[in-house]
């Protein structure tokens, strides 16, 4: 549940910051120009914020104990901080106070008749998507399957101990040469 919480999450997130958050009009000398400002060119956390939340995901996944915890808390702060950066640019008017600037040439510029969509409330639903998988991993991490261990450092696995190969069985006498022994010494 907390995987595809949290996948779903970061995906809704980042479609969400790609799509137009803001819309006006900019009064230049010849006229009304329309501007628009998507997610992106508003704040750029909740996109940043995603991704880490992604990574953290997986991670989750990848670490044990104490490191599981720590991936977790990171799982949701991501998700909390997604969802305040994109309720605080819900009515945000810069980025597009910035654009009628440049398209007027007047530093004072504003925009006009500006509109917001809806897109910063969906960017904040993936942010609470992200939080619901990381308050899930803090909660149930500890319970859920880690990677093996197998490959990792420091691990003492009893080895085979070697033995003499057997002179009536061709393969034996091959299997030690493979382990770097003289077969034929007694």
């Amino acid at each position: 549940m907390a995987l595809l919480c949290g996948a779903l999450g970061a995906a809704v997130a980042l479609l969400a910051t790609r799509q137009r958050w803001a819309e006006g009009t900019a009064t230049v000398a010849g006229g009304a120009f329309p501007l628009t400002a998507k997610g992106s060119d508003v704040t750029g956390v909740p996109a940043a914020l995603a991704i880490v939340g992604l990574a953290a995901l997986v991670a989750v996944f990848a670490v044990r104990r104490a490191g599981r915890l720590l991936v977790s808390g990171l799982l949701t702060l991501s998700g909390a901080g997604i969802v305040a950066a994109a309720l605080a640019a819900a009515a945000d008017g810069s980025a597009l106070d910035e654009q009628a600037a440049k398209a007027s040439g007047d530093t004072s510029a504003t925009v006009d008749a500006l509109t917001h969509t809806g897109w910063p409330y969906v960017a904040a639903a993936g942010g609470l998507l992200i939080l619901l998988a990381g308050l899930l991993a803090l909660r149930y991490g500890g319970l859920w399957p880690a990677m093996s261990g197998r490959y990792e450092r420091g691990t003492a696995r009893p080895r085979r101990g070697s033995r003499p190969a057997d002179p009536e069985r061709p393969e034996e006498i091959w299997k030690a040469l493979d382990r770097g022994e003289d077969p034929t010494g007694a």
